[in-house]
């Protein structure tokens, strides 16, 4: 109903029913950490699947665990990579860091990213293969298959009083024994549940795509701008503009004789939603010292989701009164062309 958002109201209307608004915008912000965007390198279950199935086939259900075997099963589908290491339990950095001191290799973190990245792709490690350019990356590929088969076949050490050893798992515990077991096996679901407990699912993904989850909310901007035929320049990360001490993401109709500015803004974390609401309420000062040097007025808006904004009730009041209600969600976005100043730009 009209006058049940914060952008709809007065500021003096906003004044008075602050809290209400408050509550309103809480209500409105998603909980996004249920849905990540998948970006290109994602690899999906079926993929990994066939991936395990081929190691396990040419390994001889993992009992001729050599490199020769392995070497042979990465020709068929290089995502025996990502296997290897998800048995390993290392994120490619750390596997990296293992071959450099147990095999004096000269891999480093950012050329085991990349290798781990580019084995996402089924046929690269054949096409590497076939290249006589390509020795350096075979030869630490090559490292790092020795040592995670070194690594996997002794497994854990005996535990100790106040550690944890990164190897204490269930299908690497007992060295191979416990690989082939778990492969041979049914898997007990708790143990399963345990391992994604002790760990966060989908981590490696979502520290991948870090930069997509915000960039979510701006396509999201974008295709409403785009639908009603809005002229608007978007800034690249990091971008400097000039008059901008820091640059917004999207200035309408462009950021020489901007009528608009938004900052979009997603996060589940409260202590980045702090600093992510100082970022957006630095650019109403912004704004009110281009007022005060002589400057055409123009609007600042948020576009924010995500839990963490919920955490900080005097942050979103504050960031609600500074912004004159100009505050929306994922829920909201709909209304934003026709609730701010963007309306006087619509071509369609």
């Amino acid at each position: 109903m009209p006058g049940d958002r914060p952008f709809e109201l007065s500021q003096q209307e906003l004044e008075s029913r602050i809290e209400e608004m408050v509550d309103a915008t809480f209500n409105d912000l998603s909980s996004e950490f249920l849905l990540m965007p998948t970006g290109t390198g994602f690899v999906r279950y079926p993929d990994f699947q066939r991936a395990h199935e081929v190691l396990k086939r040419e390994t001889g259900g993992l009992e001729n665990f050599t490199v020769e075997q392995i070497k042979s099963a990465l020709l068929e589908n290089s995502l025996v990579f990502g296997v290897l290491r998800s048995v390993l339990g290392m994120t490619a950095p750390e596997w990296a860091e293992l071959a450099r001191v147990e095999l004096n290799s000269d891999i480093n973190q950012g050329a085991a990213r990349t290798i781990d990245k580019n084995c996402k792709t089924p046929n690269y490690y054949r096409k590497l293969a076939g290249r006589t350019s390509a020795t350096k990356t075979l030869e630490r590929i090559d490292a790092l298959v020795k040592v995670a088969i070194q690594y996997i076949e002794k497994g854990s050490p005996r535990e100790q009083d106040g550690f944890l050893h990164r190897l204490l798992k269930f299908d690497t515990k007992f060295g191979k024994e416990s690989m082939t077991h778990a492969a041979r096996e049914n898997v007990p679901y708790a143990v399963l549940l345990y391992e994604r407990y002790l760990g966060r699912p989908f981590a490696t993904h979502r520290d991948a795509i870090s930069e997509l989850v915000g960039e979510v909310m701006e396509n999201a901007i974008e295709q409403r701008l785009r639908e009603a035929g809005v002229s608007y320049r978007k800034t690249g990360r990091a971008e400097r503009i000039p008059g901008f001490g820091q640059a917004p993401d999207f200035c309408i109709p462009d950021e020489l004789n901007p009528s608009v500015i938004i900052e979009a803004k997603v996060t589940s974390d409260d202590g980045t939603a702090r600093d992510k609401v100082t970022r957006i309420k630095e650019l109403e000062t912004q704004r009110n010292k281009h007022l005060q040097e002589g400057r055409t007025h123009y609007e600042v808006v948020a576009c924010i989701d995500g839990r963490g904004f919920r955490e900080r009730r005097a942050d979103m009041r504050d960031l609600l009164l500074r912004l004159n209600g100009k505050v929306f969600t994922a829920a909201t976005l709909e209304r934003l062309t026709e609730s701010t100043g963007i309306r006087k730009f619509k071509s369609k």
